[in-house]
């Protein structure tokens, strides 16, 4: 049991309190970007304070699902969620055109400053949504080549909630939206330093290549041989290797709006073609095809009324 203050010591204190409450500076405003001033002052007698500030990153992923979604593709939801310990996840929201209302809404009650929202429609395509809430920008994509990694099965393993190194082929400086693109994906799949459910170390690496206007995803865990005798120097990178983990997928970039799932239209893919679309060509394709066989029968009846065989003479010879 610990002593009891006397009723002067309490006073004493309230008083201190008081003064410091009086003397203490303002608070700096509280922004997404997680900035911190940091006073330093100077020695007894020296009133000069020099202002350096901190940028912390706070950033949080919100990641969630539409309703209807194939068991595939939240797989891979789970497996994003996985790899970024800094994530959050909620329940499914249903696809309509005010979810970008009630995404912007969640993201703000769980304190995330990015979302990642997959959408599926008609149990076959799927959509990844990126943005930034609540004030944008927002990237629709279409997700093609989804293999995850339960159905990979590579030997691949790196530890759960390690900080991954971002790589980036040289095509992503060539474009403004490639550069917008990039920006986008740093601050989403880049780990917070000292996170809680980090670890301090780096052991494995997202690659992200584009090719054919695509932009591909792959994960894969830094190996280094332990079978020496003697520690490995300190950036000998030539012993190390990549073991692919997964998942993989690529990404086709549909449209990048200014706002917050929604808004301006600031670039707009031209050489994208829907899933609807192409589905529609390959049944004109098969429908084709059989409209190429009716055709063919009925140009065969049609020739053989035209040019009847001639009667054989020895049709009738054993019937007598």
């Amino acid at each position: 049991m610990g002593k009891k203050r006397k009723h002067a010591e309490t006073h004493k204190s309230e008083e201190k309190s008081n003064k410091n409450d009086d003397v203490a500076p303002e608070r700096p405003k509280r922004t997404l970007f997680g900035w911190k001033d940091k006073t330093i002052n100077g020695g007894v007698g020296d009133d000069s304070s020099t202002n350096h500030h901190i940028f912390r990153n706070k950033e949080k992923v919100l990641i969630t699902c539409s309703r209807r979604i194939n068991f595939r593709y939240r797989h891979l939801m789970l497996n994003m969620e996985s790899l970024l310990p800094h994530s959050k996840r909620d329940n499914k929201v249903e696809s309509k055109e005010s979810k970008g209302a009630t995404l912007n809404e969640l993201a703000e009650l769980k304190n995330c400053s990015s979302c990642l929202f997959f959408e599926c429609r008609k149990h076959k395509d799927l959509y990844l949504w990126m943005a930034k809430s609540p004030n944008g920008p927002s990237v629709k994509f279409l997700v093609n080549a989804v293999h995850t990694m339960e159905e990979l099965k590579l030997t691949g393993n790196h530890l759960k909630g390690s900080r991954p190194l971002l790589t980036f082929s040289a095509n992503f400086e060539k474009d403004p939206h490639w550069k917008l693109l990039k920006e986008l994906i740093m601050q989403i799949f880049q780990t917070p330093k000292d996170h809680r459910k980090s670890k301090p170390f780096y052991d494995h690496v997202f690659a992200f290549s584009i090719l054919d206007d695509h932009i591909w995803f792959r994960n894969y865990q830094v190996t280094v041989p332990h079978n020496e005798s003697t520690k490995m120097d300190r950036g000998g990178l030539e012993k190390m290797t990549l073991t692919e983990v997964g998942p993989r997928f690529c990404l086709n970039p549909i449209k990048i709006f200014g706002g917050s799932f929604g808004g301006p239209t600031l670039y707009e893919n031209p050489y994208y073609v829907s899933p609807n679309q192409i589905r529609a060509l390959q049944k004109k394709q098969k429908a084709g095809k059989y409209v190429k066989k009716v055709k063919a029968k009925t140009r065969r009846k049609m020739h053989e009324l035209s040019n009847p065989m001639e009667r054989d003479e020895f049709t009738d010879m054993w019937r007598e």
